[in-house]
């Protein structure tokens, strides 16, 4: 993987991603204290709206914010929501009332909604090479969780020196050197032209081609089964920790610490593991092995109460492992199923759709626990990720090909398909209906 830091462009990229997921972090701390300065003991309400807000501008405005940036230079589109994200992150710390906090939290996911579908967008272009770009998104999968663990360590590491207010300041640092180190590194235009659709065709092309793929739809439904299993573990480990266990803050870092270090775990081994299996059957075997996981867990809590320390941290690990193994790939397939022209849309199709289950599951997993208990609750949970996984066994077939190679031997060099696709010879992302025959997806 380190020979991937030899390509200065994507290492100016890796980089930035890394220190506005650093930004990030200590902003989630910074608004949780927020939160209890303005409400106290109904700080969660305050958290639980704010986390709402984030959900729906991501779910709803991704797919908006591609199509109003697509004519735009990429890099000027990222280093302005960079830009956006730091103004935001700087005015935090002076809000007097709470509609305050949830307009610049919604203005601040906004900017996110546009940033990370065209940052994922990049990578395919800055790394041709499938392998290389296999082993870019394990790095990636390693950072987010590198600032779950590392994050609040800064956080409270600065809180014993000042108040919480400054670490607002160090969200804009964050934000702020993310768009530095954009704005030098060398990213490659956009291919091909969208300047002929309508708004409203460019609007739902994304959406369009993602629905019409097999391998997406099934990625979509994969999405659905890791959410289920991965909100019961963001929601109500807290619970299971301190009100089941015992334990204190440490407590809850540790047992986050053994999901993330599994997710980890995962990132590592993926990419040789990759280069040997098709994705279908990593995502699948992770699927079931999760559920497998969830279902078994969430019975011996039921039945028989929590299983000792050392075991629930075994278990976090292991479910951490085969989460991170079912999401890492989806960048691979989302890579093969549209041209470079059409890749931000369907990557911001994939931002939303993918956070539209999260928004789903969350909710589920707070009311279950609370309602249910812990055990009864894990079950549900991976019984909505069951049926993720049936339902990508019946949209995802076996033996799908990939896309094909192909010479138009017929058509002169100016033709407006050679010049669009770079070349006689090329390949078509494609789809496959339900009668197997096969459509391009372009045009």
């Amino acid at each position: 993987m380190l020979t991937l830091f030899q390509n200065r462009d994507y290492a100016r990229l890796f980089a930035a991603q890394v220190v506005a997921l650093v930004g990030t972090g200590l902003l989630t701390v910074a608004l949780g204290l927020l939160a209890y300065d303005f409400a106290g003991d109904r700080a969660g309400l305050v958290l639980g709206t704010a986390y709402t807000i984030k959900m729906v501008a991501y779910v709803g405005l991704s797919p908006v914010a591609q199509v109003v940036v697509q004519r735009l230079p990429r890099k000027a589109v990222l280093i302005g929501a960079d830009l956006i994200r730091a103004g935001v992150a700087l005015c935090l710390p002076f809000v007097s009332d709470l509609w305050q906090v949830y307009g610049l939290i919604f203005v601040l996911q906004a900017a996110s909604a546009t940033f990370t579908p065209a940052y994922q967008a990049v990578l395919p272009d800055v790394l041709p090479e499938e392998r290389d770009y296999t082993r870019a998104l394990s790095l990636s999968r390693m950072a987010y969780d590198l600032e779950n663990l590392t994050s609040p360590a800064l956080a409270g590491l600065l809180l014993t020196v000042t108040s919480y207010h400054w670490l607002f300041l160090g969200t804009v640092v964050g934000f702020a050197a993310s768009a530095f180190l954009v704005s030098v590194a060398v990213i490659p235009a956009l291919r091909g032209t969208t300047a002929e659709r309508t708004f409203r065709e460019r609007l739902s092309r994304g959406l369009r081609i993602y629905l019409a793929t097999p391998r997406l739809r099934g990625l979509l439904a994969l999405n659905l089964a890791a959410a289920a299993v991965g909100a019961f573990v963001l929601v109500n480990t807290v619970v299971l920790v301190r009100g089941g266990y015992g334990a204190g803050e440490t407590g809850l870092a540790i047992a986050m610490a053994s999901f993330g270090a599994g997710s980890m775990a995962a990132a590592l081994v993926l990419p040789r593991l990759l280069d040997h299996l098709p994705d279908r059957r990593v995502m699948m075997a992770g699927a079931r092995g999760l559920i497998m996981v969830a279902l078994v867990i969430g019975a011996m809590i039921w039945l028989d109460g929590l299983p000792a320390w050392g075991v629930f941290l075994l278990v976090w690990a292991v479910i951490g492992f085969l989460y991170s193994s079912i999401l890492t790939s989806s960048g691979r397939l989302l890579r093969r199923s549209a041209h470079a022209e059409d890749r931000p849309a369907i990557f911001a199709a994939q931002f939303a759709l993918s956070h539209a289950c999260w928004l789903l599951t969350y909710p589920l997993a707070g009311w279950a626990g609370q309602a249910m208990g812990m055990g009864p609750a894990l079950m549900l949970l991976a019984g909505v990720g069951t049926l993720g996984l049936a339902l990508a066994a019946r949209l995802w077939p076996v033996g799908l090909p990939e896309a094909p190679e192909h010479e138009h031997p017929d058509l002169p060099e100016d033709h407006p398909h050679l010049r669009a696709h770079g070349g006689r010879r090329h390949a078509h992302a494609f789809v496959i209906d339900d009668e197997h025959h096969v459509w391009p997806t372009h045009g």
